[in-house]
């Protein structure tokens, strides 16, 4: 529950850092996009940029979990091969020493 109130607590004062960043830019920026130049306001080129590094860090994390997806499954695999040669190891009648 206090969790929950932290998380709720941080976007709010998120949000409000955000208005306060809007009312005091209210200029726009040009931006040279090789073929054409947009004018954004400030608040919207930011938010444009935060969402693309959001984005681009959503699929980096994507990219390294699905690796170790894959290694896990190997493991896995690895695991049941070698589990299976202990168990036909045990299995096997014991020599006498004498």
């Amino acid at each position: 529950m206090l969790k929950r109130i932290a998380v709720i607590m941080l976007v709010a004062i998120i949000f409000a850092a955000m208005l306060v960043f809007t009312y005091h830019n209210k200029s726009t920026v040009d931006i040279d996009l090789i073929l054409t130049t947009v004018s954004p306001s400030v608040p919207v080129a930011f938010t444009i940029a935060f969402a693309i590094g959001w984005l681009f860090g959503i699929l980096c994390m994507g990219a390294w979990a699905l690796r170790l997806l894959n290694e896990r499954h190997n493991l896995r695999r690895l695991l049941r091969v070698s589990e299976s040669e202990v168990t036909s190891l045990r299995n096997l009648p014991l020599d006498d020493a004498d």
